[in-house]
């Protein structure tokens, strides 16, 4: 099971490039009469197997497109924080602003 090309382990995880599935000699031989293993099963049985290897895959691609998104949330997240900080500073030192300019012209 560990030779390079298996189920297990595909030469590529490209599906494209990989080598249809065929059955073993162990399985011809004599396990099942030649009417019953046609060429459909094998092709569902193909895309299956297919599909199964991809779903790792799949699953990763959704965790990272996850991760992201919460990445992205937590930017947005510090930037908005970042604002308010900025805005309540701006406001502060127009008031200083505000309050000299009010003394200067008292005086």
């Amino acid at each position: 099971m560990n030779t390079a090309g298996t189920i297990d382990r595909p030469l590529t995880h490209d599906p494209k490039k990989q080598a249809p599935m065929k059955p073993s000699t162990d399985e011809l031989a004599g396990s099942a009469p030649e009417d019953f293993t046609t060429s459909g099963a094998i092709d569902s049985r193909q895309n299956r197997t297919r599909e199964m290897q991809l779903i790792p895959e799949a699953l990763a691609r959704a965790h990272m497109h996850e991760r992201l998104q919460a990445a992205e949330r937590e930017r947005r997240a510090v930037r908005l924080a970042t604002a308010r900080r900025m805005q309540r500073r701006a406001e502060r030192a127009s008031l200083r602003a505000r309050r000299a300019l009010a003394m200067a012209v008292m005086q």
